[in-house]
């Protein structure tokens, strides 16, 4: 569901504009130094909504640098407007979409990839758009340092199997996994988005799954995934 236009949105936007980032230029090959003037652990968030798992992972993880991507301006401007409320001087929010992920960051350069509640994308002819398909899969694995994790949750259980079988197909091998994360051992830290608190007040269990990049491993990114391709910029209407 569409989000509805947030009254004098580009005001309060600009109101927030030290939470926002907008890159130009080569991708960024030490975004916490560039951005933050540190040498912390670089978190990036795809798809963080209106921002309450950004700012709560801030709070839990003070010492990392964190970016949170989200394609849709309004729930940017809730988003922004939480961390400035909260004081989150190590976040910054990036209006954006996952396809422009290597025009912004350089391989090697990220340290956590966190994506939650991500579209299923669950019409036919759509499968592709989903952010836990192979060709999304090479794109993290590219930026993530050697080491490095990515998280997904989700409380989809179709979306979920389909990750799962994307994970396999590309060699990769899990290092978490449960349907019911909230009863499980991994639960203890676990920062809460907006959805999953909705979701599990109901009764729904939320799936989780993790990977750890190993050493050296690579995939090969899709042409129109790299860098040097024309760049979109998401608009409000899209």
């Amino acid at each position: 569901m569409r989000m509805r236009k947030k009254k004098h949105g580009e005001e309060r936007l600009l109101q927030c504009s030290e939470y926002l980032y907008s890159h130009e230029g080569a991708p960024l090959t030490n975004p916490s130094e560039t951005v933050f003037g540190n040498t912390s652990p670089v978190y990036l968030e795809i798809g963080a909504g209106k921002g309450g798992f950004a700012v709560g992972m801030t709070k839990a993880h003070p010492d990392v640098a964190y970016f949170a991507m989200e394609r849709v301006t309004d729930c940017v401007v809730l988003a922004a407007e939480r961390a400035k409320n909260e004081g989150s001087d190590r976040l910054r929010f990036i209006i954006d979409t996952a396809d422009n992920l290597t025009r912004i960051f350089a391989p090697g350069s990220v340290d956590a990839i966190f994506l939650n509640f991500s579209d299923p994308w669950s019409k036919k002819g759509y499968a592709k758009r989903r952010l836990t398909h192979a060709r999304y899969l090479a794109v993290y694995m590219s930026l993530l340092k050697d080491g490095g994790i990515l998280r997904f949750k989700t409380d989809n259980v179709g979306l979920f199997d389909f990750s799962l079988e994307q994970i396999e197909e590309v060699g990769l091998t899990l290092n978490k996994l449960t349907r019911d994360l909230h009863a499980s051992r991994w639960n203890e830290g676990n920062v809460v988005t907006e959805y999953e608190a909705a979701f599990s007040a109901q009764g729904v269990k939320i799936n989780m799954l993790e990977v750890v990049k190993p050493e050296g491993f690579s995939l090969p990114v899709p042409d129109d995934l790299k860098a040097d391709r024309i760049s979109y910029r998401p608009t409000q209407e899209e």
